[in-house]
């Protein structure tokens, strides 16, 4: 990518395009400059940058040639980045011995091999920053397999915002239009098919394993950098936890494996020794003092995916509670809060009030157990023998919908609650589902709703450290109050004479208009629409006001559109 202009204040995007990983308070990261001039709003660094990170690197987009996508961040680990393995995906071809392990002199070929195909995928991205256009399209490779009922899994990052995307099998010179079935944004997995029954001959689909354990002999197989055929590595399992998903900025059980994972690799298979499929293969470590550190999505995820599209014929997610809970290790805490000697869980910090869950459950409750399944004070469960794991995979195991039994303690007394799980969304998104973004134009001024890949737009792969504190503060803490709440700003001002004097007001949260609260951008154009008042007046954040004529800010609007080129003064699921 060449090099771009200072827009707005913000620094240049530059070609080495990485993302520093945050707490998964946040969803993502990102960088803009401080305001120059006096006039203009507080604009906050942010958190201060940190060696103790995870990160990931930016799609390279490129045209006519394959590229890597990568997205937001996970877990902190010095001078680290966790990167999705998705690019320009070459190998050396290897193989299976008879006994399904690889070897350097194939006996035969198992027919899982004959599985594993190559993704070529067209992206075409939204421009968040200019919410009217779309950016250039670029082309990506990655790995998949098949499994049962013709259909191909693959990673969801490696199809994200798709244009068009074709499948070839291994041996073969064609290329198959694939159709995009689901894709699971938390858990970075996507379903394909195609078509063409030709695609189908001569596959047999994977068969799933067991779920591993540690030390247990792995096998990633895809298309990573290197070469034009398959490639096989193989390691060992190292760790099993819960991790940091970076596409999805979920937690989510994971297997940590010393295989080999490259650019390309993502969406290809990892077998165990017997040849069963345990994983997908979707991102890796880089850090200096780290080699070959690898991440593979294991099969209750996988498995959780598939039940869930053929339940319900389409991706419904992973429920989750909607609570933020503390530890409860300290003793004089645990005393203070009622506790006896025998009990342990952790306490309610707060509770989205959007959630169900947020009828029967109060702050300060001590969760004791989910599902009969005692919670320890440091909030994990037992998980397999010698092993134990965080109690929020508990409830990833359920389906949105489902009930479960929850025990807490409040006020020394104990009680039992079922609740209906389903999923939250966040005050700040952290994706947009494949959805174009929202805009509002009136008067040159540009509103939209605050998301992560806004931010990101905004003030590049690094935006935690550059955001203004406002909008980082609540992207990290904040919960919405209502289901449709959004966070609405004035993205930029698109100069002309009416709104002079207001040119240097740039990602400033709308707060009210005519005395009325904001609380989405629908809510926001349908005021400003109808509004019969003579003039049209903006709370902003920072104590700024906005003041404007309606008639002649009406009347403006269209010659700054076409001034602009920008088709129409909102975007179409705003339009009534």
């Amino acid at each position: 990518m060449g090099h771009k202009n200072n827009k707005r204040g913000r620094k240049p995007k530059t070609s080495d395009a990485s993302t520093t990983a945050i707490p998964q308070t946040l969803d993502a990261t990102a960088t803009v400059d401080p305001a120059s001039s006096n006039d203009r709003q507080p604009r906050g660094r942010g958190i201060p940058k940190n060696r103790s990170e995870l990160s990931s690197d930016k799609p390279e987009k490129r045209p006519s040639s394959p590229s890597r996508c990568i997205s937001s961040a996970g877990p902190a680990l010095e001078n680290g980045r966790v990167e999705l393995c998705m690019g320009s995906c070459n190998g050396v071809s290897l193989g299976f011995s008879g006994d399904g392990m690889p070897g350097g002199a194939v006996e035969r070929v198992v027919p899982a091999m004959d599985a594993v195909v190559k993704v070529f995928c067209t992206h075409t991205e939204p421009n968040f920053s200019l919410p009217w256009q779309r950016n250039r399209q670029y082309s990506s490779s990655s790995s998949g397999f098949v499994i049962g009922g013709r259909r191909v899994l693959t990673n969801a990052h490696s199809v994200e915002h798709y244009t068009q995307v074709k499948l070839k099998k291994r041996g073969s010179d064609t290329k198959y239009l694939a159709t995009v079935l689901a894709i699971g944004t938390e858990c970075d997995i996507a379903m394909l098919t195609v078509n063409d029954d030709e695609f189908w001959e001569g596959i047999s689909p994977v068969d799933f394993g067991e779920f591993p354990a540690l030390q247990d002999a792995v096998t990633v197989v895809g298309y990573p950098i290197g070469g034009d055929t398959v490639s096989v590595t193989s390691g060992v399992v190292s760790r099993i936890e819960i991790l940091s998903y970076v596409h999805g900025s979920t937690e989510l059980l994971g297997l940590q494996i010393d295989a080999a994972i490259n650019s390309g690799n993502s969406g290809g298979p990892a077998f165990n020794h017997k040849g069963k499929c345990v994983g997908i293969a979707f991102q890796s470590l880089k850090h200096e003092d780290a080699e070959n550190i690898g991440y593979v999505i294991p099969t209750p995820v996988i498995m959780h995916f598939i039940t869930d599209y053929e339940k319900n014929g389409a991706y419904t997610g992973f429920p989750i509670l909607g609570i933020k809970w503390q530890k409860m290790e300290n003793p004089d805490l645990r005393t203070a809060m009622g506790m006896k000697s025998h009990q342990k869980g952790v306490r309610i910090r707060r509770i989205n009030p959007t959630a169900l869950e947020s009828e029967v459950l109060k702050p300060s409750d001590i969760i004791l157990s989910f599902d009969a399944v005692d919670i320890a004070n440091d909030g994990t469960v037992p998980f397999r023998h010698g092993e134990r794991i965080g109690f929020s995979y508990l409830v990833s195991q359920k389906y949105t919908g489902d009930n479960a039994a929850i025990k807490v303690l409040r006020e020394n007394e104990t009680l039992s609650f079922n609740i209906k799980l389903s999923s939250h969304r966040k005050l700040i998104p952290s994706h947009n589902k494949g959805r174009p973004p929202s805009y509002y134009i009136i008067a040159g001024f540009v509103f939209t709703s605050v998301s992560v890949p806004y931010l990101r737009s905004e003030y590049g792969e690094e935006y935690v450290y550059q955001t203004p504190v406002k909008l980082l503060d609540k992207l990290m803490h904040s919960m919405p109050q209502s289901p449709d709440e959004q966070l609405v700003v004035v993205s930029q001002v698109l100069v002309a004479d009416i709104n002079i004097g207001y040119e240097e007001i740039v990602n400033t949260q709308v707060l009210a208009f005519n005395g009325k609260p904001v609380k989405n951008l629908k809510g926001l154009a349908t005021m400003v629409e109808n509004c019969d008042d003579e003039f049209l007046k903006f709370d902003l954040d920072y104590d700024q006001i906005v003041v404007l004529r309606t008639k002649t800010a009406k009347a403006a609007t269209v010659d700054i559109l076409t001034t602009h080129c920008i088709p129409s003064p909102m975007s179409d699921d705003l339009k009534p």
